[in-house]
């Protein structure tokens, strides 16, 4: 494809149209055959807590929540003692939510279901498949990160730059 050509702007399309659907559907069947205790939002809160403490208005925004919604969240997931709120040391007036140990177990079972659910699914696949799958979980990843430095609801002008190996 030529850059700035019409087939690049139909793959671009297509991508539009189509990656929104599947991703969360991909989302919710994984999860479905995955479930734990623990209902999906409060999963993919210990998931981000996984990569360390973050105060609840970055939550909230990771997670694409309102603030009250994150911090009832926070408070149950406290409540069944996988997560912990703390002042951070940097500024006091910051409150920090992390995981507990039991927090980290909870998610680190998750993380295994999940495992457990692909190696039924995709055990079948050829190595080109898998690798397929691979390097198109590389470009989503490119693509997330570039979402994430673009203020929210931008038509940002550029380029993503490819998954670095």
């Amino acid at each position: 494809m030529e850059p700035g050509g019409r087939p690049r702007d139909d793959a671009i399309a297509e991508i539009a149209r189509l990656l929104p659907q599947r991703n969360g559907q991909l989302g919710r069947l994984l999860w479905r055959h995955a479930r734990g205790p623990l209902h999906r939002g409060m999963a993919s809160v210990l998931a981000t807590l996984g990569d360390g403490p973050q105060p609840i208005s970055r939550l909230a925004e990771h997670e694409g929540v309102a603030q009250p919604t994150l911090t009832r969240m926070v408070a149950r997931l406290e409540t069944e003692g996988l997560v912990h709120r703390e002042r951070s040391a940097d500024d006091g007036r910051v409150v920090l939510v992390g995981l507990t140990p039991r927090g980290v177990a909870e998610l680190a079972g998750l993380r295994q279901r999940y495992l457990a659910v692909l190696h039924e699914r995709l055990g079948g696949l050829s190595d080109e498949q898998l690798g397929a799958l691979c390097e198109a979980s590389e470009a989503i990843q490119v693509l997330v990160d570039a979402l994430r430095t673009e203020p929210a609801g931008s038509a940002a002008a550029g380029t993503l730059d490819p998954p670095r190996r």
